[in-house]
């Protein structure tokens, strides 16, 4: 029978990502740009969008200036940008659909660790609001010695904060950056978002929609059952009267580390400059206690 990368498998770690895979973030850096861009008399298109989507925060002030012909006000814009997203972000970030669920099922079998170009108290903040930062072992974010996504610094040094082999660790992204990162330091990629391009499905071992996708779930929850129970992906993986599962047809629960993972795929090269904000205004790469 051929394995699956994923599906098939049981990580010794998991590394999420935070904006736009666990919290719904990605409309505040949306609506920051434009704001941003508007208040220099420019009204961004959709190419303009589709080019900063993903953006190291840095670079993004960098092509809005060249957007607005005004280069000499680079780090202004820069500046104004991170500060939009800030006010934005503060009035109550959502949790992605399913991600609660996911972080506390995989919590009950992996340790966890959000591996984020954010700012570290941005990342603290989102996490404390949708109620899953205790389920996270160690938030690490670029600072000196750890370059931003798509270098792979932030997950090569998550997976070892974790004590796992990045080989045995899987990294849960929704964007091309972000899978680019993970898969240069050695993680197996699960993708997430409703309109991945072909650049994300290639980069990603598994794609799903949604993090609540029912593949997912019952996959999760399998982790979790005792040792020989199985997931009835039909009932959603509810627990049978008897107390075992039953696993989805075709599936199976092999042991902890499941299939050797193969020869990692090649990564498009992005010249270093497609990730996700990683300004720190506060203390960067902190961590929290080991769950008790």
């Amino acid at each position: 029978m051929t394995h699956h990368r994923i599906l098939d498998w049981t990580p010794e770690a998991i590394v999420f990502d935070c904006d736009g895979t666990l919290v719904d973030t990605e409309r505040h850096w949306e609506q920051a740009r434009e704001m941003v861009l508007q208040d220099h008399g420019v009204t961004p298109d959709a190419r303009f969008a589709a080019a900063s989507k993903g953006l190291h925060y840095t670079e993004c002030g960098a092509l809005m200036a060249r957007v607005a012909n005004r280069t000499e006000l680079t780090e202004m814009m820069t500046r104004q940008l991170l500060e939009a997203f800030r006010d934005l972000v503060a009035q109550q970030p959502t949790a992605t659909p399913g991600a609660v669920a996911l972080v506390t099922e995989a919590g009950r079998f992996a340790p966890l660790a959000v591996a984020s170009n954010c700012p570290a108290d941005v990342v603290e903040f989102c996490l404390e609001s949708i109620g899953v930062r205790r389920h996270f072992r160690h938030v690490v974010v670029p600072d000196q010695g750890i370059s931003p996504k798509p270098h792979p610094d932030v997950y090569a040094e998550a997976a070892r904060r974790l004590g796992a082999d990045p080989g045995h660790t899987l990294a849960v992204e929704d964007t091309a950056c972000g899978l680019t990162s993970a898969g240069r330091a050695g993680l197996r990629t699960l993708g997430v978002g409703r309109s991945p391009g072909e650049e994300e499905i290639a980069l990603a071992d598994l794609w799903v929609g949604a993090l609540d996708d029912p593949r997912l779930v019952a996959w999760a929850r399998s982790r979790g059952a005792p040792r020989g129970a199985l997931v009835d992906a039909a009932d959603g993986g509810a627990p049978r009267p008897n107390g075992r599962r039953t696993a989805p047809e075709g599936a199976q629960v092999p042991a902890p580390g499941g299939p050797s993972p193969s020869e990692n795929r090649p990564a498009p090269d992005h010249n270093g400059a497609c990730s996700r904000p990683g300004s720190l205004s506060g203390p960067a790469n902190r961590e929290l206690r080991e769950d008790t």
